[in-house]
């Protein structure tokens, strides 16, 4: 794949698209395209690249629309003269793989359970941004690796544009910080939304929520008490919890 289509798969995946890679893996005979071609097409047909042109791409632009549909990958073995009516008389194979866009995780709050949470998320491949207006927190030393965003949460929150592959955590220090965040937040169409909370503090927000004019649909989307039901106490088993209900939201949306 040249520098060129790598850019902008690497650009597409930044942007949240998913793009299918078509890659030729097997040529007998004259055909347009050695093995190693590759293509890069988007859910709406749109190309980058090229594999042969004429009908065989057309096929594998079709193949790659419902490979991007079911999320799997797929193989496509076509004889070009016999099954597409070219003239080139040889047979083609591709591997075709969805590829899926970055994942990001935001986490308001940079306390001890952020910090475990935030080195488990990116070992499992979210990219990490910590927003706490705390300098002394929010540390290079503290989550290495992670974008620090030293500002106002309030205001982080509101800049947010929704993703469905943005994560949101909220673990602050501060429950009147935590309840606005959550109330800015969970209109947005995130893939998670997490807040750190016992029973009692769910029930609370849940009232105060409510009263501030979001829906049961809209509260339903909160996962607090967050995290997975591992009888979780110290701040590294928390983390592990929360993480794990990340990935069971990746994998079984």
């Amino acid at each position: 794949m040249n520098d060129d289509t790598w850019a902008t798969l690497a650009a597409a995946s930044a942007r949240g698209e998913w793009v299918a890679l078509a890659t030729v893996i097997g040529v007998n005979g004259s055909a347009p395209r050695a093995s190693g071609a590759r293509m890069l097409v988007w859910p709406d047909g749109r190309q980058h690249g090229t594999v042969g042109g004429g009908n065989f791409e057309r096929v594998v632009t079709e193949a790659a629309v419902a490979s991007l549909g079911e999320r799997k990958p797929r193989r496509l073995a076509v004889h070009l003269t016999r099954d597409l009516g070219m003239c080139c008389g040889g047979a083609m194979e591709v591997f075709i793989e969805p590829v899926a866009p970055v994942e990001s995780l935001v986490i308001f709050g940079a306390g001890h359970v952020a910090r475990p949470t935030a080195l488990f998320a990116r070992e499992a491949g979210w990219k990490v941004r910590v927003v706490d207006a705390r300098e002394d927190w929010a540390t290079e030393e503290r989550f290495p690796g992670c974008e620090l965003d030293v500002t106002e949460p309030r205001a982080v929150a509101r800049a947010l544009v929704p993703s469905p592959q943005t994560y949101v955590l909220v673990v602050t220090h501060d429950h009147a910080l935590d309840q606005d965040l959550v109330e800015i937040l969970l209109p947005g169409e995130y893939a998670y939304v997490g807040l750190i909370a016992s029973k009692a503090k769910v029930a609370r927000f849940g009232l105060r929520l409510r009263a501030a004019g979001l829906s049961p649909d809209v509260l339903g989307r909160l996962r607090s008490p967050v995290g997975l039901d591992l009888g979780a106490e110290t701040p590294a088993e928390i983390g592990v919890a929360i993480v794990g209900e990340m990935v069971r939201t990746r994998r079984r949306p």
